[in-house]
Order: C-alpha cells, then sequence, then structure tokens
C-alpha cells in the first residue's frame, strides 16, 4: 500500500499553501491511505510556556481552527491521525486545573472529525507512524525506529527530515521524518527566528512498508507553492 504522511500542520498557524501542496503530491503518487503525523493544531493560547499575549485568544485560535479543518476534512476524509504534543494541550490545561479526562471533549468531537481515527500510533504494512513526542535531534526518526526496532515514521522535530535505514544481522529497518507543514511568519513560532537552522517544509510517502520518501515542499520565491500563489 502506498501510505501518505502529513507532517505538523499546527492550525492556525499553517503555511497557506500546505494543504493544496499535500493533496496535489498524493494525488501524485497514488496514495491509499494518508495519515497525519500530529500537531494537527498548535493551541497556542494553551501552552503553559510562554506565548505571545498579543495573539488570538484560546476561543479564537479554536474557531480559526474549525474554519480552517473542514478543507483538510474534504481533502482527506479518511485520516488517521496520529496525536500530537499540541493536540494534547487541551487535556494539559483540564489537568492542569485539576478537571478529569471524563469531563473533556473528545479530539473527534472538539474538531468534529468524527471520521477520522485519533490516537497515538498506527501501524500500516508493520511500519509504525507515531508523532514522536520526546524524541529529538537530526536523527531523532532513525534512533526512534532503533529504540523500538521497527520502521517508523515521525514528525515533531520540525528543523530535520529525510529517511535512514539501520539494518543488523537480522534486519532491515528505517526511520522518516516528514518534516511539517507550518508558517514560519506566524507569531506562533517567533521562537524560532534566532535559531540557525529553520523548520523543513514538505511530507511523505511509504510504499509497501519498505519503501520511505520524503517529499519537500517547492515553496521558495517563485516556486510553485509560494505563499503568493493561489
Amino acid at each position: 500500500m502506498k501510505v501518505g504522511v502529513v507532517g505538523d500542520s499546527h492550525l492556525p498557524f499553517c503555511h497557506p499553501q500546505y494543504l493544496r501542496f499535500c493533496r496535489d503530491t498524493f494525488r501524485h503518487w497514488k496514495v491509499k491511505q494518508v495519515v497525519h503525523i500530529g500537531d494537527v493544531v498548535d493551541a497556542h493560547a494553551l501552552s503553559f510556556h510562554e506565548h505571545d499575549p498579543n495573539g488570538h485568544s484560546a476561543e479564537d485560535e479554536a474557531r480559526h481552527v474549525e474554519q480552517e479543518i473542514r478543507a483538510w476534512k474534504r481533502a482527506f476524509p479518511s485520516l488517521l491521525v496520529c496525536i500530537g504534543n499540541h493536540d494534547e494541550r487541551q487535556y494539559r490545561a483540564a489537568r492542569r486545573a485539576g478537571i478529569p479526562d471524563r469531563y473533556v471533549r473528545t479530539y473527534a468531537d472538539v474538531w468534529n472529525t468524527p471520521q477520522w481515527k485519533w490516537a497515538y500510533s498506527h501501524v500500516i504494512d508493520g511500519v509504525l507512524y507515531e508523532h514522536g513526542t520526546g524524541t529529538t535531534g537530526k536523527d531523532a526518526a532513525l534512533n526512534r525506529a532503533v529504540q523500538k526496532r521497527t520502521s517508523l515514521v515521525m514528525g515533531h522535530v520540525h528543523c530535520y527530515a529525510g529517511a535512514k535505514h539501520h539494518t543488523n544481522e537480522f534486519d532491515r529497518i528505517f526511520g522518516l521524518n516528514v518534516g511539517c507543514g507550518i508558517d514560519c511568519d506566524a507569531y506562533a513560532f517567533a521562537y524560532g527566528k534566532p535559531f540557525p537552522v529553520r523548520p523543513v517544509l514538505g511530507c511523505g510517502v511509504v510504499i509497501d512498508g519498505k519503501e520511505p520518501h520524503f517529499i519537500p515542499m517547492p515553496c521558495g520565491r517563485g516556486e510553485k507553492y509560494h505563499r503568493s500563489k493561489k
């Protein structure tokens, strides 16, 4: 099976052409199943880290997500979603306030995505798909794959992307990081402005559980998916 993998989208702070890029790419590769690797939403206003007081309130941010997620549902009506650390912020905020999970709505209810399957991980053709929370660095995907001793696809690490392989006398596995689809100019990512490396925008395709591909998004000046394009 050909599986298409959407990178971290962090709605509503997603690159304006990212959905179009993912849709075109998966159509070109003729994928049969699409997985979102996690951090569907950013939930910047719910962060326990310092956040921009000039930005949206939590409710305003959620309303923007609701508007944008409709287009994602039309494009990918049966999405498998790996729950990311940003997606979890609603539960973490509730726990800090002493509210048990039973009083908090599910992800599918909050974002009106009854046909999307939200889970921490999915396995397709023997490959583990998960967000990658707790793993970082340029070799994050490969390191996580070796630790779990299975081929693995993850996101989470915005600034590195691509596939690496590992073999021993028993088997061959790979780790694929699919990058992200964020809008680097959004205030939610202002913290990264001084960093020497920048986010890598793109998505992934895995063929029959054996062949991983990272597809970079051509979004530079003059390229097909630059933010100025319609």
